[in-house]
């Protein structure tokens, strides 16, 4: 089985760091459990080299028969013998006498018997194996008669056969319980990582099919609900507006394609029949205005376009000068009096008698008003009528309000009606994007633009537009006003 990816890097860096743990603890544990083991035997061997034995073993004199008496009684006498082996020892090293009964004539290596003699305390301790194999842990205490010389040593042995097979014991149920936790943890993570990597793969299949053009692939459903679950809903959620933005996009370039074509056809039809015209005047006079009026419309929506460019890019410019937004606003009603007259809608237009100084885009503000007034009339009818309503709130805002009568904008359209490239009314000429370059200057002017609509009824565009604050005179300009005033 090969790993790769976040498998091998999770096996080659968390598994193999909780490996290594898990050895550690288990070496821990048995080594903890080892030494209460062998201090327990060691403190059972050192217990009998207490002070009550060794009065018992005062050596007087120099009288071996009489260490060697009181040991063999001692030893005869001794309640514990199938637990702990006991030699008595002489002067030379050589067991005289054991607790089993059984003489052991051959000379036996004794580390603590020695050592008991040198390092001046009278006992050693001794961990290793009999003759026979056998291990075990012995304790040895030297005695001396009165005079210096060395009586002899009685040698505690506590077998550590069986301990260490309790050990092995342990050892083996240690190691179990560590494989046995090391195999839950490797599936449990195995799964935990399955259920990160195949969803990862999932997505970047989706991704690279997104990414060929194939607008409609989806991630299949994933139950949980985490990162990478909110990474699924995002994705398909992107591949769903790249599909609504893919189908506007196509919507639009037909819709351009179609607004562009009828101009086109208008001039060049009227250029052919020019050229065919030999001494016409009316008719010559009425071709030529049509073909400059289309060539206008061309150049409008041409402007529309690279306006929306630039806007895209970050590259729309702006002027940055004084002027009055009514008067914006006065110059776009007066450009739409005639066309609402041929129409048949009836317009009303209210402002304030104060001006609405601002700081922008004269040229800028001019195209907004023009763009909603166009659409106020163009989704208009005949008999309807278009409200104009200006206001000034505190100073320090202007209010406009564009209410027309027409056919409306849906619910659900609504919210989508300033994203680029959308039209919620099909049936009416335009590119679908003119609300979007005006929502964009007005928010270049620090205003906002809100639309509101009921489907049937009309719709209401409000726009809001900071004004410059008034200029404070200074104190000597207002002295200087009051005294022409009093020699007037």
């Amino acid at each position: 089985m090969k790993f790769r990816g976040i498998t091998k890097r999770w096996i080659f860096s968390v598994a193999s760091l909780v490996l290594i743990m898990i050895v550690v603890a288990c070496l821990l544990v048995y080594s903890l459990f080892k030494d209460y083991y062998y201090g327990a035997a060691k403190m059972k061997v050192e217990g009998l080299t207490s002070t009550q034995l060794s009065q018992t073993f005062t050596l007087y004199g120099a009288d071996v028969t009489g260490f060697e008496g009181a040991a063999r009684e001692y030893v005869e006498n001794y309640a514990n013998k199938d637990q702990i082996a006991i030699w008595v020892l002489d002067s030379e090293g050589r067991v005289v006498s054991t607790s089993s009964g059984f003489s052991i004539r051959e000379k036996v290596d004794m580390p603590d018997f020695e050592a008991a003699i040198k390092n001046g305390r009278g006992t050693a301790d001794w961990t290793g194996k009999l003759p026979s194999g056998e291990k075990i842990m012995a304790s040895t205490t030297a005695y001396y008669y009165s005079n210096g010389n060395l009586g002899g040593g009685i040698r505690f042995m506590v077998s550590m056969d069986e301990i260490d097979r309790q050990l092995q014991i342990i050892s083996v149920l240690i190691i179990f319980v560590a494989l046995f936790m090391y195999a839950v943890f490797m599936i449990s993570g195995m799964l935990f990582i399955r259920s990160i990597v195949n969803p990862v793969k999932e997505i970047g299949k989706t991704a690279k099919r997104i990414a060929g053009g194939d607008l409609n692939a989806n991630i299949d459903y994933y139950p949980y609900n985490d990162e990478i679950g909110n990474l699924c809903d995002t994705i398909n959620d992107m591949a769903d507006k790249l599909s609504e933005t893919d189908r506007l996009k196509n919507d639009f370039i037909s819709t351009i394609s179609h607004e562009l074509r009828t101009p086109l056809t208008a001039i060049k039809g009227w250029g052919e029949t020019l050229i065919q015209l030999e001494d016409d005047p009316d008719m010559t006079k009425r071709g030529m205005g049509i073909i400059i009026s289309e060539a206008g419309r061309l150049n409008d929506m041409v402007e529309e376009l690279l306006d929306f460019s630039r806007m895209s890019s970050g590259r729309m410019k702006y002027k940055s000068e004084k002027m009055d937004y009514l008067a914006e606003l006065d110059d776009a009603v007066y450009s739409f009096r005639e066309r609402v007259l041929k129409e048949g809608i009836e317009l009303n237009y209210n402002f304030p008698d104060a001006p609405a100084p601002g700081t922008g885009d004269p040229q800028r503000i001019r195209q907004v008003f023009i763009n909603l007034l166009d659409n106020a009339i163009k989704y208009n009818q005949q008999g309807g009528s278009v409200e104009i309503n200006a206001e000034i709130i505190d100073k320090t805002i202007l209010k406009i309000q564009i209410a027309d009568t027409g056919v409306g904008i849906k619910e659900e359209d609504l919210p989508h009606i300033k994203e680029k490239f959308y039209k919620a009314n099909n049936t009416v000429r335009g590119s679908g994007i003119g609300l979007a370059v005006c929502d964009e200057i007005i928010k270049h002017h620090d205003g906002n633009l809100e639309v509101d609509s009921v489907f049937g009824e009309g719709t209401t565009v409000t726009v809001f537009l900071p004004l410059d604050k008034p200029k404070v005179k200074e104190e000597s300009e207002v002295k200087e006003e009051n005294s022409d005033e009093q020699e007037n």
